[in-house]
Order: C-alpha cells, then sequence, then structure tokens
C-alpha cells in the first residue's frame, strides 16, 4: 500500500468558509492522485457521517471522515486554516483538519487511523509543530512520524510522554496501549476505562491523557478504551491487582461488574482529557479512605448496546424511541387489518358481532369482521406496549410488567398516548429506585421475578390511578376534543406543525413523535379530528422522498450518480409511506433538502387539513387511498407538497456556488462526475 499521506494531499493556506467547502478542497486532492473515484459521492458520505454527530473536537481539531465505496484505499488529507471552520467544537472553529477516508467495508483501518490520530492530537508538541510547520513535505512526515516534533519549552511543559514522537500513522497496526512499567517501590496502580458517544476521538485522546498523566505521576496506569469497533479487555489479573478505577465515559462502561469492589472515580470523558492528574489524585484520595464500589445491576439493552448516539444526554429520547420502535409493528399488524376490515366490509363493520358468534363462511363481511377484529385486538396492545418498552429500555426486563399494567390503566382511564408515555417513565423510574435498595443477599435471587414486579406493580398503579391518572386523562381528553371540533384555521396550523415535524428529521424522533401523535389518537378515540390528523401526517410524510424521486428526474445532472440511483428507490420508498428514503438525499445537502421538505411537508399538511381528508389506516401510503375520505382531494395535496418540495431543491441546488479549486482539481473533478 501507498503512503497514506504525501504532500499532494497536504494544503498549508486551505481557503474554506465551511466544513462542505474543506472537505471537498481536501477531497479534491485525494481525486487527483486516484484515491477517491467519485468526489460528489465521497462527500455525500462524508456529509452523512457528518450528520450523525459533529466531528469538530477541543483544540481547533477538525477530523471529518467516513468509509466510502468511492475509496480505493486507506487515505489522510490535512488542511491548515488561518480563518478556522466550525466543526461542532463548543471552543469554536478548527484550524487543523485531517479529513480521513476509508475503503468501504474498511472498518479496521478506518477506526485504527481515527484513533491513532487521536492519540497523536494529545501530543501538544505535535499540534504546535504542524501549526508552525512550513512546508507540505514536511507537515505529511509529521503526521507518518517520519520526522520528530520539538519537544515542549520550558514556557509551555508537557508530560514526558507528550514530547516523544508520536508512533506513525498507519492503518495497518493500531497504537499500543502500553501501561507504564513497575518499578521496584510497587507503583500505585490504577485501571480505567474511556469511552464516548462516537467510540473514537475522544475515547482515545483520554486514554492518551490519563496514560502520559499516570508516567508523569509515577503511577501504573492501564487503559481500556471502549471504542466503536469493539473492545479488548484489561486482563482480569490487572484489574484484581489494581489499586483503583477510573472511568472517564459518556456511554456505560461495558461489563462494568468487572471493577466492582474497587475505589472508583466516575467522571465525563472529557475530564478524562482535561484533568487527568486530578483523577489521580481523586483514586490515591479514595483508596487512602477505603472507599468501595457496590456491583452494578445489569446494564439495560439500551446501555449494553453502546451505541454511538446513546449519551447521557440523549437517554431520554432513546427510551422513548425505544417504546415507539416496539409499537410500531403492532401499528402496522393492527392498522392495515382494521382498515382492510373497513375497505371490504364497509364503515359499519365496526359494529358487525363478535365472530366467535356469528361467522359464514362464504360471507365477505364475516370476513371483513374477522379482520377488523383481529385488527382491533392488536391495536389494543399499542399504548401498554409503548409504557412497557419505555421501561423495559430504562430497567431492563424488571420494567417490563410494570410498564405493560401502567400502559394498561392509562387505556382504562383513557388517558392515551400521553398516559401511556408517563406510565412508561413512571415505571422505568420506580424500578432503577427499588433496584437502588440494598436486601440481603438471601432476597436477591426472588427480586427481579417476585419483589421489583409486584411492588412497582402496586406504585405504578396507585400513582396512576389516584395521583396523575386523572390529570392526564383530562388533557388527553381536552386534547382530543379540540382535534374533533377542528376547522378552519386552526386545523391548517395544525397541520403546517405536523407537516413541519414529520420533515425535519425524516424519520428521526421529531418525526416519529408527531406520527405516534397520530396513531395514538385513532387508537384513543377514531373521531373526526384525530382521523384529519393520522391523513396530514401521512401525507406529509410522503413528500421528501417522493420529491428527492421526481428532482432526480427532472434534473439530474444536479445530483450524483449515486443519488439518481437512490432517486428510483425513492419513488417506491415515498408510495409507502417511508420518509427515511429522503435520508441520502438530506445527509449529502441538509441545508437544501432539509428546509425544501419542510416546505413541502407543510403545504401538504395544510392541504389536507383544509380538504377535510381523513384516514383509519395508520400506514400504507397510498396504497390505501380508497380508504381516504376525499381520496382525489388528498393526492392532490400530496402532489402540491412534493411539486414545491422539488422545485425548492432544483432552484437551491442550482444557485450553489462552485468552490474556488485550482485548474487541475477543477479539472478532475468535472471528469470524475461526467463518469
Amino acid at each position: 500500500m501507498s503512503q497514506m499521506i504525501t504532500a499532494d494531499l497536504v494544503d498549508l493556506d486551505l481557503a474554506a468558509d465551511t466544513k462542505q467547502e474543506a472537505a471537498r478542497s481536501l477531497a479534491t486532492r485525494m481525486v487527483g492522485l486516484g484515491r477517491v473515484t467519485d468526489l460528489d459521492g465521497f462527500l455525500a458520505d462524508v456529509a452523512a457521517r457528518e450528520a450523525q454527530m459533529p466531528t469538530g473536537l477541543e483544540g481547533g481539531i477538525g477530523i471529518p471522515h467516513c468509509r466510502s465505496a468511492h475509496v480505493t484505499e486507506p487515505t489522510l488529507a490535512f488542511g491548515r486554516s488561518a480563518a478556522g471552520v466550525d466543526f461542532g467544537a463548543t471552543d469554536g472553529p478548527a484550524d487543523l483538519i485531517f479529513l480521513i477516508a476509508a475503503p468501504a467495508g474498511a472498518d479496521d483501518a478506518h477506526l485504527t487511523i481515527l484513533s491513532s490520530l487521536a492519540r497523536h492530537l494529545m501530543n501538544t508538541a505535535f499540534t504546535d509543530a504542524l501549526r508552525a510547520v512550513a512546508d507540505p513535505e514536511s507537515a505529511a512526515a509529521l503526521i507518518r512520524g517520519d520526522e520528530t516534533p520539538a519537544p515542549a519549552t520550558a514556557d509551555a511543559p508537557a508530560p514526558e510522554a507528550a514530547a516523544q514522537a508520536p508512533a506513525p500513522v498507519t492503518a495497518d497496526a493500531p497504537a499500543p496501549v502500553t501501561p507504564a512499567a513497575p518499578d521496584a517501590g510497587s507503583p500505585f496502580r490504577i485501571v480505567a476505562v474511556t469511552s464516548c458517544p462516537t467510540g473514537i476521538a475522544h475515547t482515545y485522546m483520554a486514554a492518551e491523557a490519563l496514560e502520559q498523566a499516570g508516567n508523569g505521576d509515577g503511577v501504573q496506569l492501564t487503559v481500556e478504551p471502549q471504542g466503536s469497533s469493539g473492545f479488548t479487555r484489561l486482563d482480569p489479573a490487572v484489574i484484581a491487582a489494581a489499586d483503583a478505577v477510573i472511568f472517564a465515559h459518556d456511554v456505560p462502561v461495558r461489563d462494568r461488574e468487572r471493577f466492582a469492589g474497587k475505589p472508583t472515580v466516575d467522571v465525563g470523558v472529557k475530564a478524562g482529557i482535561n484533568r487527568p492528574l486530578e483523577l489521580i489524585a481523586e483514586a490515591k484520595e479514595k483508596a487512602a479512605r477505603g472507599d468501595v464500589s457496590a456491583a452494578p445491576a445489569k446494564g439495560t439493552p439500551v446501555e449494553e448496546s453502546g451505541e454511538a448516539d446513546e449519551s447521557y444526554g440523549a437517554k431520554l429520547r432513546t427510551w422513548l424511541m425505544s417504546g415507539v420502535s416496539y409499537m410500531v409493528p403492532f401499528v402496522a399488524a393492527g392498522g392495515l387489518l382494521i382498515a382492510l376490515g373497513f375497505a371490504i366490509g364497509g364503515y359499519k363493520i365496526d359494529k358487525a358481532p363478535s365472530v366467535m358468534e356469528h361467522f359464514a363462511w362464504g360471507d365477505h363481511t364475516s370476513w371483513a369482521a374477522l379482520l377488523f377484529q383481529i385488527g382491533g385486538l392488536a391495536f389494543a396492545f399499542l399504548i401498554p406496549v409503548l409504557a412497557g418498552y419505555i421501561a423495559y429500555g430504562m430497567a431492563d426486563r424488571p420494567g417490563l410488567v410494570p410498564g405493560f399494567v401502567g400502559g394498561s390503566i392509562a387505556v382504562t382511564i383513557k388517558a392515551g398516548f400521553l398516559g401511556g408515555l408517563v406510565a412508561g417513565l413512571l415505571a422505568g423510574a420506580v424500578v432503577l429506585a427499588i433496584q437502588k435498595v440494598r436486601i440481603p443477599a438471601a432476597l436477591r435471587g426472588i427480586m427481579p421475578v417476585v419483589v421489583i414486579p409486584l411492588i412497582s406493580s402496586i406504585v405504578v398503579g396507585f400513582l396512576m390511578f389516584l395521583v396523575i391518572g386523572e390529570p392526564i386523562a383530562k388533557l388527553q381528553s381536552a386534547l382530543t376534543d379540540w382535534l374533533g371540533s377542528m376547522s378552519g384555521t386552526n386545523a391548517i396550523v395544525l397541520g403546517i406543525i405536523l407537516g413541519l415535524m414529520m420533515c425535519f428529521d425524516l424519520g428521526g424522533p421529531l418525526n416519529k413523535v408527531a406520527y405516534a401523535f397520530a396513531i395514538g389518537g385513532i387508537a384513543d378515540n377514531p373521531n373526526d379530528g384525530n382521523l384529519k390528523v393520522m391523513a396530514a401526517v401521512m401525507a406529509a410524510g410522503m413528500v421528501p422522498p417522493l420529491a428527492m424521486a421526481l428532482a432526480t428526474t427532472v434534473r439530474g445532472k444536479l445530483f450524483t450518480k449515486t443519488e439518481r440511483e437512490n432517486g428510483k428507490a425513492a419513488w417506491v420508498l415515498g408510495a409507502s409511506f417511508i420518509t427515511e428514503g429522503a435520508i441520502p438525499f438530506a445527509a449529502a445537502d441538509p441545508l437544501r433538502v432539509i428546509p425544501a421538505s419542510m416546505a413541502g411537508g407543510a403545504v401538504t399538511g395544510a392541504l389536507s387539513m383544509a380538504f377535510g381528508n381523513t384516514l383509519r389506516a395508520p400506514h400504507g401510503g397510498v396504497f390505501v387511498a380508497p380508504l381516504v375520505g376525499n381520496p382525489l382531494l388528498y393526492l392532490v395535496a400530496i402532489a402540491a407538497g412534493v411539486l414545491v418540495t422539488t422545485g425548492l431543491v432544483v432552484l437551491l441546488k442550482g444557485m450553489r456556488r462552485k468552490p474556488q479549486t485550482a485548474p487541475a482539481a477543477t479539472a478532475e473533478e468535472k471528469v470524475t462526475v461526467a463518469a
């Protein structure tokens, strides 16, 4: 494999105002060397990764990166910006920008480059040298490790390890994690775990900072970075011999029970980067006092997954989305069965007797009643499942019983969707509180199967029936009555709001909130207002993918070859009410696609409400149009939103400013795009 970074991949005078322009400028250099085969396709992959979480790091660092099918070999490009480029770091713009490209499927190479680079960035001599280097050849040599940065001066001291030359940044071998060698005096021993939401940059920067601080303080410190590519567990003998533990993490520590019984310092990952010596001192103090940590409860499914978007700050959203995700299959199955029942047997099928009492094999009405009654039973689980799996996301299996009980009570007292949300959160909180109570060892075996379900169900039932249930039910009733009485301006305003929510994050949390609000309404009380809400939500959710499909058809030159291929699939996805079909387009160009999608969604939501469209089926897209009230006007509302979004996308993409590049690079880019 050729060198990962060369002088041709270095721009010491990077002229870019935005992170998109910076990525394009550096990626153009990769195209010129044949490392990237499709400039726009690669940049779309970079943008998709950037949309997940900002890649800016404190200290003026930006590390945009991705895996892409348009990359031929692992490549690193470096740019230095005098003005700085905003990559989302809390302390301001980045002046040192590293664009990392890895071939699709090259997970190990991709993550190894990132983790090795992150460790280098903790070396102030390394970053200072990059800010001072005068020519591209020297910059590339510094990053490869061919040249040694000057050691820190007396005015800016650094730990001994920081002044040493960093190991080469390479995709062939990960940066080593080596504990300090013990001396004859049996040094103080610490084991540490670092982790961050992405499992890459901050994870390894904290590990490097702790190791450097440990070396400088005479401490034998061994770190287990729990990165996104997995992690190598510390030797149990090393953990057993440790005098203290440091957790520097923003996502739950995996297999935390291994460290139980040790003095423990528990902080966020940035504390590991910014004040490692303080953490070591605190660990020593706790060990001197004899503080020990208790064995933790088993992690919830959310905590144990270690996904990148499951930081502590996002827990509430994750719990709610957990409930919604388990609820959606009941919505799809139950709702479509109900819709089929209406389609076959007419709108009076809900008055049919139980099929247990009357069923005629040759009568289509009996079959319609069967479908309707099965769907009704499936639909009846919506709120209990929502509440149960919110509690499950919070407290694992012990949360299921009180969650389902609370959700069922919400149905009984007509607290609806809002009651289900509150019941799930309440059940999870009660179980977590019970789990914190110290109990005799003899009772621990029956806690998860007897004691916790019993006590938590009593507490949740008491609160839902006698304390908070009635106010929630009244609020739900008032909301339902308001929806049922909607007309004129109020209905149109609500349609606009729902359309904006459905198209803002294209299947994300805000989209799911609007969708769950709609299906909760028709499940609890399918009156005219709730049926209008369901119609508006589905119509708006279909707009973004259909609009992207149309835009790639009418103005294909504005889109990459990959986007044009995605546009073909978006026809089917949009028609099926799968809003996520527009995500590839939004990830590649969010500032144009998302506002345009929101505008079209708002138009469709408003028109659907103005036309008085109703819908009993919670899913199905255009395929359930016969079940829509005023179906022709419903299709008009969808078409209007699609045309608005398509027109805006085409207009905005046509107006975008072409980046300033060198003539040779521009020619290369044209060849690539034309291909």
